[in-house]
């Protein structure tokens, strides 16, 4: 099992959970959050949401440090330490 690097950014830690190691094949934000949620064109909030929650609809979305850190499963995080917490 593999948490996160400290240090790597939002962008590197949504590739890291999509199972994305290939520096050539890093996806910006919001292909990377598609890739980890299994969503296309939902945007960042909409893809960590619906990971979090299949049924979740939009007016129930949460922001994105709540919804990294119920991803992962902490309080008080930051969106991007609250990613680095989740162990694949």
């Amino acid at each position: 099992m593999a948490t996160g690097a400290a240090g790597s950014t939002l962008v590197g830690e949504l590739n890291r959970l999509a199972g994305i190691t290939d520096k050539a094949a890093f996806k910006g934000l919001l292909g990377a959050a598609n890739a980890y949620a299994g969503t296309t064109g939902k945007g960042l909030l909409g893809a960590l949401n619906y990971k979090a929650s299949s049924s979740r609809q939009p007016n129930d979305f949460k922001g994105l440090t709540a919804v990294c850190n119920e991803l992962a499963g902490t309080t008080g995080k930051s969106a991007v330490d609250a990613l680095r917490s989740i162990d694949l």
